[in-house]
């Protein structure tokens, strides 16, 4: 039988047209990103909602990466803590100054110790009066000392006197915060949530901060004749390895076999969060290793600085941290403040998933999951992946993959040297 021909359509007939709905015909958070956000920095912000979405749906694990003081701003407690207990995230990267400010609500004695200044305001005169200043949040000094009391009490308790990744020193940090804010009446803060979760929560730069600037005073006065012991060491090795284990299990062991990573802000949580991927295909030589297959950010660095902070997803690609076959429809980058996003891209989602409830508790969820698959991804347990729990077994999994690649690895030690 003889074909009909066809004509190739047109180039023009294929872009997508620009509707849109006016923001009194939507009723929904869901309806005003996709419909209400057409163009410039708002369809940026659109593109990055329907991604979230899209791997949200698909049962896909994510990552965090998270740079800046939302401990100290209490931006923890509105929305990072509500999408932590969604059991959507695998582990979370981010900085030691986050884990420091976190302690601060709980302190004895220091009810609601932060409060509210100008960005603008007399710095001089708040230095008199002993206030210090991150932004428009401040507190107390005192609140920098006690801080400093007690993770110095804590570093000297006996679980803490060995060798250990950061993912096991941040988790014991979390149980003793959780004592801390049960015993004051306050808000559950984000180690403490981590812990509960047993979400890992990896810092890449340590030094950076002043928990271990608290720790680096023990060791001080132990290597003075101040103290007779102070053994605590951060096996730097272990934590970077760990990160790998969990990266390989999302790409071999978890039922999506593929990763997302949402990244707030850049710096060392950034690449932290994206290193895991080289280190396994590049540095391990492990066969089949992939790149996040999806990948958002909010950057407010300018792309032409040139810093990793700003680098679109598409760049790395090139690095292999993000899927080359995917990206064009799975990434996206925004410039700007995270801050003023995050509350309407959080709850947004978070009310997608309480409509997927409520039609389960309607329907039942194998009638749901058969008419909108993408609420199988949106209704997972909300105990999460618990990835800390599993932590032994991954990390002896893939033990045994870099042992079955020894004649490749013992190849990449040698180099001619003058």
């Amino acid at each position: 039988m003889e074909m009909e021909h066809q004509t190739p359509a047109s180039p023009l007939r294929r872009r997508p047209t620009v509707r849109t709905r006016r923001v009194d015909e939507v009723d929904t958070l869901d309806g005003l990103f996709r419909h209400c956000l057409p163009a410039f920095g708002g369809a940026y912000l659109r593109r990055i909602y329907t991604i979230l979405d899209t791997a949200i749906g698909a049962s896909v694990p994510l990552t965090l990466a998270l740079a800046g003081p939302v401990t100290v701003s209490g931006q923890h407690q509105t929305w990072l803590i509500p999408l932590l207990e969604t059991g959507w995230v695998a582990y979370l990267s981010g900085t030691d100054a986050m884990c420091y400010h976190d302690g601060h609500r709980s302190l004895t004695g220091h009810r609601d110790p932060i409060h509210e200044v100008p960005i603008f305001g007399d710095d001089a005169a708040l230095r008199d009066e002993r206030t210090i200043r991150v932004t428009d949040m401040a507190f107390d000094e005192d609140i920098l000392l006690d801080q400093d009391r007690f993770f110095s009490a804590i570093l000297q308790r006996p679980e803490f006197q060995r060798k250990m990744t950061g993912t096991e020193f941040r988790f014991l940090l979390g149980r003793y915060l959780h004592e801390l804010e049960a015993r004051n009446g306050v808000e559950p803060g984000l180690l403490s949530t981590c812990h509960r979760l047993a979400i890992p929560f990896f810092v890449g730069a340590p030094g950076d901060g002043s928990i271990f600037l608290n720790s680096m005073k023990l060791w001080a006065m132990k290597q003075a004749g101040l103290l007779p012991a102070y053994d605590f060491e951060l096996d730097i090795h272990a934590e970077v390895f760990e990160s790998c284990a969990y990266h390989y299990w999302g790409l071999f062991e978890n039922e999506a076999h593929a990763l997302g990573t949402f990244i707030l802000g850049g710096g060392v949580p950034k690449n932290f969060n994206l290193q895991p991927e080289p280190a396994l295909g590049q540095i391990l030589g492990l066969p089949d290793v992939r790149g996040y297959h999806f990948d958002v950010q909010i950057v407010s660095s300018p792309v032409t600085d040139g810093s990793l902070s700003s680098c679109f997803p598409a760049e790395a690609v090139t690095w292999g941290k993000v899927d080359k076959d995917v990206y064009q429809q799975t990434t996206e980058s925004m410039q700007g403040d995270y801050s003023a996003l995050l509350p309407f891209l959080i709850k947004a989602l978070l009310d997608n998933r309480r409509h997927y409830e409520q039609l389960a508790a309607e329907k039942g969820e194998d009638v749901l999951f058969m008419e909108q698959p993408k609420a199988r991804g949106y209704l997972r347990p909300r105990a999460g992946y618990r990835l800390f729990d599993h932590r032994d077994r991954l990390l002896q999994t893939l033990k045994s993959q870099v042992a079955q690649n020894g004649d490749w690895l013992r190849d990449t030690l040698n180099y001619p040297l003058s």
